[in-house]
């Protein structure tokens, strides 16, 4: 392995730091990693935006080394995740990536024009976000294959939680953390542990003395939010590695938390902010639908016109709903049930059948649609709000307890990964 690196360094330097245009260098690599590099005009370019993205939140960066050693390390362990998705048949077509541009446009108000516009106007290249935004799609697809299947739920522990959730007040609360790890290496010894513990302290103070959190965590952590002032976003108690949910419990918003061990470092945490969780009821539709699939038999005109036919006779009085459902559905499911689909929320459906129902009078047969199953008539029977309070609980709990192992087992594996990977510095 060492001389195939040190071969592919060497032919790494000659064809991108030695590739020049009169006397100009036109890229150069930064790091090796593994079979593959960081180059220096990615490192420059998550520099542009994290420097923007402070620029727009008025956020104080530390110096420019500190903030590329942060970048780098990013870069790193994104390279080896692309090199886990290449390995595993992961990417992500054009398609997909205009559809997630779509969709962060949407969130910020704006059309993707006036995005790509706002992003050139940062002085960042639109060409490199979209890429930045594709890696991003990747590296979250390869987390949740990895990470997955490293999580397990016993049944016994979300009953434990929902009975623990049971005894809480009706007004839950959630937490906006900031987080600093002072990680330490694997088979760290026991003065490398207690150093680290000094460095933390020391920090803690720092921050008490009234340092910047932000300023800190992107200087000082090695956490995976490091570049995003260490925010963690809102959780809940039972959300929360329970290393942080025992010490957060009870605590103000604005106090500071730590040192908190953990087996990859000293924490430090700060109560950003505090809110409620207010309860939501849960709306039902029990509706029934008959399906036509097309087929080289069956054309889509001929499926579409024969369900107008089909939903003309049910009109009419000619045929039964059911009965129709019965002989004609493609949807072997629920045509035994005369096509009923029962209780259940409209976001479960396709998208267009869900638009269908939700606008549907009680007792109104639709006119003939089309989903990706082909197409349908749709009737809704009634409605309901339920208090699906136990159900609720049920889902919560369980994702509450994979949101907390997930992210346990998310930096666990990180630091493994890069633990058994080939990583060197060619430019400082």
């Amino acid at each position: 392995m060492g001389n195939i690196v040190k071969f592919f360094v060497a032919i790494s330097a000659l064809l991108l730091s030695s590739v020049v245009m009169g006397q100009q260098v036109l890229d150069r690599v930064a790091v090796i990693v593994n079979e593959g590099v960081v180059l220096e005009s990615e490192v420059d370019q998550l520099l542009k935006q994290v420097k923007a993205n402070a620029a727009r939140s008025g956020a104080e960066l530390p110096a420019d080394k500190v903030l590329r050693i942060q970048a780098m390390d990013r870069l790193i362990l994104t390279e080896l995740q692309k090199q886990m998705a290449e390995r595993m048949g992961i990417t992500i077509s054009d398609a997909q990536l205009e559809q997630t541009l779509v969709r962060i446009a949407n969130d910020q108000n704006m059309s993707v024009d006036e995005l790509r516009a706002s992003i050139n106007a940062s002085g960042n290249n639109w060409s490199s976000y979209r890429e930045s935004i594709r890696n991003e799609i990747i590296t979250g697809e390869v987390q949740r294959a990895a990470v997955r299947r490293r999580v397990y739920i016993a049944p016994q522990e979300v009953t434990n939680l929902v009975e623990a959730m049971n005894q809480a007040t009706e007004q839950e609360v959630e937490y906006r953390l900031g987080h600093i790890l002072m990680g330490f290496r694997d088979n760290a010894t026991a003065d490398e542990v207690q150093e680290t513990r000094e460095r933390a302290e020391q920090l803690l103070a720092k921050l008490r003395d009234g340092a910047d959190f932000e300023k800190a965590a992107i200087t000082s952590s090695s956490g995976s939010r490091a570049l995003d002032g260490g925010d963690l976003g809102w959780m809940n108690i039972n959300s929360m590695p329970t290393l942080f949910a025992d010490a957060v419990r009870g605590k103000n918003q604005g106090e500071l938390i730590g040192p908190l061990r953990s087996g990859v470092g000293f924490h430090i945490l700060k109560v950003n902010e505090i809110r409620g969780i207010e309860q939501v009821e849960i709306s039902e539709v029990k509706a029934r639908h008959i399906l036509m699939t097309p087929s080289v038999i069956l054309s889509e005109r001929r499926a579409k016109e024969r369900l107008e036919e089909i939903r003309a006779s049910i009109i009419a009085g000619e045929v039964d709903f059911a009965d129709a459902a019965r002989e004609h559905s493609a949807d072997t499911g629920s045509a035994a049930n005369g096509g009923e689909l029962g209780w259940a929320e409209p976001s479960i459906y396709a998208p267009e059948f869900k638009n269908t129902i939700e606008k549907a009078e009680i007792g109104e047969i639709s006119q003939p649609f089309k989903t990706q199953f082909g197409w349908h008539i749709a009737q809704v029977l009634d409605r309901r709000v339920q208090d699906a309070t136990k159900r609720s609980q049920e889902n919560r709990a369980y994702q509450l307890l994979f949101n907390r192992k997930y992210q346990e087992e998310l930096e666990n594996w990180q630091q493994e990964i890069r633990d058994e990977a080939y990583i060197e510095t060619v430019i400082d």
